[in-house]
């Protein structure tokens, strides 16, 4: 029976990641969600007490895994290559999550305030590995604030833009060929850069 319980909120937080990276929080309901998992329409409010804590559950069960690294900082470079390339994994991964928490971002919507303790570990060590290393000279910047939005930004609002996608003149193949890896490799070279 646990594993019928715990397939059953898999199944409801994968819908409703799907569905809220689509349409966003206000325009996905609780039925969108129990049809796309599958599941009767009873189970969010069993299992989770209901949409808005569905929405939450989501960021949970991602960002700690993430926002429990920690830097010795004796190292700024080291450490600012190792975050970033764990933000873009998380990224890479978890697509959806990132689209959803765009959305939130730009909406400044009134779920912000809580998704704020989920991100804010990050956010803080970003901060404190670039505090670190402005200290040692390893970066050069005037405003931490500016620098923050502008590497925040960066992390969290690339990659998404289909839009965007006419500017580039690769074939479907060579877009997939592009790792992980390559990936936070040049995020991480295009971000040190701006530092220094």
């Amino acid at each position: 029976m646990v594993q019928d319980t715990n397939d059953v909120k898999a199944k409801i937080l994968g819908a409703a990641k799907k569905l809220f990276a689509r349409n966003g929080f206000e325009g996905t309901t609780v039925r969108q969600i129990c049809e796309e998992a599958g599941v009767a329409l009873a189970l969010v409010s069993y299992h989770f007490g209901g949409k808005e804590k569905v929405f939450y559950a989501l960021f949970e069960s991602s960002i700690p895994n993430y926002a429990m690294a920690t830097y010795a900082l004796q190292d700024p470079e080291a450490d600012f290559a190792n975050f970033i390339r764990e933000f873009v994994r998380l990224r890479q991964t978890e697509p959806e999550l990132i689209n959803l928490l765009q959305q939130e971002i730009i909406m400044q919507s009134p779920r912000m305030e809580k998704l704020q303790a989920y991100v804010y570990t990050l956010w803080k060590q970003l901060r404190d590995i670039l505090e670190a290393g402005r200290a040692k000279g390893c970066f050069q910047f005037t405003s931490l604030k500016q620098t923050l939005h502008f590497i925040i930004g960066a992390l969290i609002f690339t990659r998404n833009v289909p839009a965007l996608d006419d500017l580039f003149e690769t074939t479907v193949m060579e877009e997939n060929a592009e790792s992980v890896d390559e990936i936070a490799a040049c995020t991480v070279h295009f971000l040190l850069n701006g530092l220094k």
